[in-house]
């Protein structure tokens, strides 16, 4: 995965996203349904990616997948022929500029993240590359927590170094958890509920996987954890911090 973020389209954004079927039958319901809440932007890089990922999200109508791809996406969590679950490219060229209409256009869409009522969730480099990033998201979401922002981040250590910082003198680890958070992409969620810092914490478990594996077997780090460097996430620890560390990264980092 190359650049991932959540993003709200306006009618006319979805209107200009869809203009080649403008005119057509089913133009106003799609675009009405793209902008009525929050969409995830996806750039998949394989070979041959438009291809495999066409195949893996089935025909366009979910009804229609279901017969003839029963396992695609569409079969899956489609619904009918609008909400589909899933959009890709057809062709380079739709691909080129779709990718520019959703990640080469700063400014154009603000960040879905509400900066309220909220704790972050960072998960680790090592997860993202082991390709286990999804079951995380699903674990937050099944305890009830609302994913309201999500976007995939290359940190440098600079940046790595300074969201860190309260970490340097207090845990050994503090240099091997910079390198490690900027070794590769991670990915930053907008995590809200009611006393979103204390619940999401409960739900991550201990600092030390060895330790969540024994105390607490059911958490995220106890299943995704490695060490306590590659730990699988990082989540905010004081209640005061929530809100800070979400602008951090959706604010500070957009700049």
């Amino acid at each position: 995965m190359g650049r991932m973020r959540s993003l709200h389209l306006s009618r006319a954004d979805a209107q200009e996203f869809y203009a080649e079927h403008r005119g057509k039958p089913f133009f106003d319901t799609l675009t009405e349904f793209m902008s009525s809440g929050p969409i995830v932007a996806m750039e998949l890089i394989s070979d041959g990616a438009i291809q495999k990922w066409r195949k893996l999200i089935g025909p366009t109508n979910a009804f229609k997948a279901r017969e003839e791809a029963p396992s695609s996406l569409r079969a899956q969590f489609g619904t009918d022929g609008t909400r589909n679950a899933c959009h890709g490219s057809d062709a380079p060229s739709s691909a080129d500029r779709e990718l520019n209409f959703f990640f080469n256009q700063p400014g154009r869409f603000p960040v879905t993240a509400r900066f309220n009522n909220c704790t972050l969730c960072v998960i680790k480099p090592h997860v993202v590359k082991a390709g286990v990033a999804g079951a995380i998201v699903d674990s937050i979401v099944e305890e009830g927590f609302e994913v309201s922002a999500v976007e995939l981040f290359n940190m440098n250590r600079v940046n790595a170094s300074e969201f860190l910082e309260v970490y340097k003198g207090v845990l050994p680890e503090y240099n091997l958890m910079v390198e490690e958070m900027s070794s590769g992409p991670c990915i930053a969620l907008e995590v809200r509920s009611e006393h979103a810092v204390q619940a999401m914490r409960e739900v991550i478990g201990p600092h030390d996987p060895e330790l969540a594996r024994v105390l607490r077997p059911q958490t995220i780090r106890s299943k995704h954890g490695l060490d306590k460097v590659m730990n699988a996430v990082h989540c905010t620890d004081l209640v005061e911090d929530g809100q800070l560390e979400v602008e951090y990264f959706f604010r500070i980092l957009q700049m």
